[in-house]
């Protein structure tokens, strides 16, 4: 397996963001490649999850109104607030990990591991005793199993694809911040914010480079070769090109 590496520290629109993972999918799944992205959001952004019911769960026009930048995931979950955070995107071969679940766990297991390398006690959570509905909360609600906790407060939010014998999963490790726009637009109830920070957990500011740097050592582990790769390569961006479209359309942001 050869493995490309991406570190963009620049940050993107969230439709960019989610062309270029759904464009990694591509290439996984046309050309067998494995990535490794890392990332993060300008201007910051809430997104939804592929299946998430947004019209019915959030304000539309308090969403506008308050000119929060928006986008629906390739992937499924819930929504998540994208501000100040380290945001990763895996995608391969589905027979580099396992299963869905299997996939789920080591990548899991792999970025627990890097933020133990830099002296965070993570731990995966235990599964929970029932499984919440898609429209009973945001992505940081509460821990399902196999997720990263601290202290038990959810510090990493994933979501999976599969398709065309590729998967993608990316997913935002928090360094700071809160949740709080998500329950600001909620309709009704707002969901319970159950998670922690890095910089909160450390008493101190922990940067993007920190964490990308443990993110792609830790990540190195997994068999096979690794190149580096810029994040705004002519070929890369020619290949997103296709998706732009449907992540900047509202008519997809807001399909359901």
């Amino acid at each position: 397996m050869r493995w490309t590496l991406l570190v963009d520290p620049a940050g993107h629109a969230g439709w960019r963001n989610m062309a270029v993972d759904q464009t990694l999918l591509d290439l996984a799944a046309g050309e067998g490649r494995a990535f490794l992205r890392i990332y993060r959001w300008e201007p910051h952004c809430l997104s939804f999850g592929r299946n998430e019911p947004a019209l019915r769960r959030y304000d539309r026009a308090a969403i506008e109104r308050l000119g929060l930048d928006t986008v629906r995931r390739p992937t499924g979950g819930r929504a998540v607030w994208h501000a100040e955070e380290v945001t990763y995107a895996v995608a391969a071969p589905v027979n580099t990990f396992g299963t869905l679940a299997e996939t789920y766990r080591r990548i899991h297991e792999t970025l627990a591991a890097a933020l133990r390398s830099i002296s965070f006690a993570a731990a995966l959570a235990s599964p929970p005793a029932r499984t919440r509905a898609l429209h009973a909360g945001a992505c940081f609600a509460s821990p399902a199993g196999g997720e990263v906790v601290l202290g038990g407060g959810k510090v990493v939010g994933s979501a999976q694809l599969r398709e065309g014998g590729a998967f993608l999963q990316h997913g935002s490790i928090l360094l700071d911040g809160s949740q709080q726009w998500v329950s600001a637009v909620t309709l009704g109830a707002p969901p319970p914010d159950g998670s922690v920070t890095l910089s909160t957990v450390r008493g101190a500011p922990v940067s993007f480079e920190e964490v990308a740097a443990a993110v792609t050592a830790a990540a190195k582990t997994w068999p096979g070769e690794w190149d580096e790769e810029t994040p705004d390569s002519t070929p890369l961006m020619d290949a997103t090109r296709r998706h732009t479209e449907r992540f900047q359309s509202a008519d997809w942001t807001w399909c359901r």
